[in-house]
């Protein structure tokens, strides 16, 4: 670039953090702000899948290919579907031994893996966001403030740089998560451990669902999901913090289920974390802006089928690459939005009603299981 620009980038996720670290491969400063107050204080979730064509190449524009193969877990890599009715296997996949297609990897690991490849310092802590004024202007909510030439928005779902640009809000497909964990699996829960095996177990009847996922240091993590209204647990008579009356709510909604099945409501470690689904409309537009842009789920939040970090990440190259390839802000925008928008477009309306697809109980080979199980931690808030 001809000049040296002040980037901000907002949120130290796996799409903001891509960017960054590419910038600054590229000799581009670049500053990352997050609301966190530091690296460790928030659950980042379960383990991801990265693909060759979108996580995998940003990692590899990141000079971290090879530092993400040691880290992730090839074993993760395998995939159950389990019949509601009865828990007997209905489709099996176990990784051949070097496959490494669709690595997984914790997510926590891989935030670890970008924060220490960046310069020290890039990353402010505890400076969360409040709003985007005039052209670079920003608003943090312990009433500071700092300027940029350019904003990127990386801050997920509820994006507070969206807001300058775009009155896009998400909207609630109808379709919730609740999340439970079991801990030190080997030890105290061997049987669930067995049912879940070292990647994904799922299961589904068209009306609920459960996704279990293995992460590493023996820990489960379970998704229930579930058709509901959004206030389901306000319609029970139930406040969020009460994890027995949940369960047991839980408990008669899976009664079908087989009670091998049930055991994943019965015995987990609570409590319960619920996460509405919720996606931008179709197709999210904003005003072309020659000094705020947006990647990952602030472009293009979508139900969470296997593709949410790695479009941030491909995002993140992308943005990162024009902006170290052209001359000024304004034409590395236009050239990354020229190319990112009409995709998430396309992929948009290609997922636009489908978060459904997570309650199917028609998953019949390696390719469906992948599309399904792939991204169900995408999502975070």
């Amino acid at each position: 670039m001809n000049t040296a620009p002040r980037i901000a980038i907002i949120g130290a996720g796996p799409g903001g953090l891509t960017c960054a670290r590419i910038l600054q491969r590229h000799g581009i400063a670049v500053t990352v702000y997050e609301a966190d107050a530091a690296p460790g204080v928030r659950d980042q979730g379960g383990s991801l899948d990265l693909r060759i064509d979108s996580g995998q190449l940003a990692l590899k524009e990141a000079g971290l290919l090879e530092e993400f193969f040691c880290l992730s877990r090839p074993e993760g890599q395998e995939m159950r579907r389990l019949n509601a009715a009865d828990a007997t296997l209905g489709f099996h996949h176990v990784p051949d031994e070097g496959e490494a297609v669709h690595p997984e990897i914790e997510r926590g690991v891989l935030r670890d893996l970008l924060l220490n490849s960046l310069t020290p310092g890039t990353v402010r802590w505890g400076r969360a966001l409040d709003s985007v004024e005039g052209p670079g202007l920003l608003r943090f909510t312990d009433a500071t403030t700092a300027e940029a030439d350019l904003v990127i928005g990386a801050d997920g779902a509820w994006s507070k740089v969206r807001g300058a640009i775009s009155p896009a809000l998400p909207q609630y497909t109808g379709i919730t998560f609740v999340e439970a964990w079991f801990h030190d699996v080997d030890d105290k829960h061997p049987d669930i451990a067995d049912l879940v095996g070292n990647g994904s177990t799922v299961a589904a009847d068209g009306e609920r669902g459960m996704f279990a996922q293995h992460n590493g240091s023996g820990h489960i993590r379970v998704y229930l999901i579930q058709r509901v209204p959004l206030d389901w647990l306000a319609q029970a008579g139930l406040t969020h913090d009460d994890t027995p009356g949940i369960r047991a709510l839980l408990l008669d909604r899976y009664r079908d289920w087989s009670p091998r099945l049930r055991r994943i409501i019965t015995d987990n470690d609570g409590p319960y974390l619920e996460r509405p689904i919720n996606a931008l409309p179709v197709p999210h537009t904003w005003r072309p802006s020659p000094t705020i842009t947006l990647l990952g789920d602030a472009a293009h939040l979508m139900p969470p089928l296997g593709l949410g970090v790695n479009l941030a990440m491909l995002d993140a190259t992308e943005l990162a690459l024009a902006l170290a390839g052209h001359t000024t802000v304004d034409d590395a925008l236009r050239a990354y939005e020229k190319t990112m928008v009409p995709r998430s477009h396309e992929l948009q309306a290609e997922l636009d009603g489908r978060a459904a697809d997570l309650l199917s109980d028609d998953l019949s080979d390696a390719d469906d299981m992948q599309a399904h199980l792939g991204g169900q931690n995408d999502q975070q808030p």
